[in-house]
């Protein structure tokens, strides 16, 4: 799955590029939990979803004391779909 960081930019509407490797970092860190999770790298569009939800929770509420159980709820639920289709959601 490649996603471009300037396609990540725009989702999360963040001009410049002062937090490039903040960024990155978390793109990584994204494919890194899915993994452990048991969901496969693919392709389909809901683990792109998955890979830019994870990077928007993490990056938009980087204060430790900030709880994001809401948004969580959403990223949980596409990690449970890619993990009962094996990652195959095209």
């Amino acid at each position: 799955m490649n996603i471009s960081l300037e396609e990540l930019k725009k989702y999360l509407r963040i001009d410049g590029s002062e937090d490039d490797d903040i960024l990155t970092l978390l793109i990584d860190g994204a494919r890194e939990y899915l993994k452990n999770a048991g969901v496969p790298e693919s392709e389909s569009k809901l683990y792109k979803l998955a890979v830019m939800l994870y990077v928007s929770l993490h990056y938009e509420n980087r204060d430790p004391s900030v709880k994001i159980d809401k948004l969580n709820f959403a990223f949980e639920s596409i990690v449970l779909q890619l993990k009962d289709y094996g990652g195959d959601t095209s």
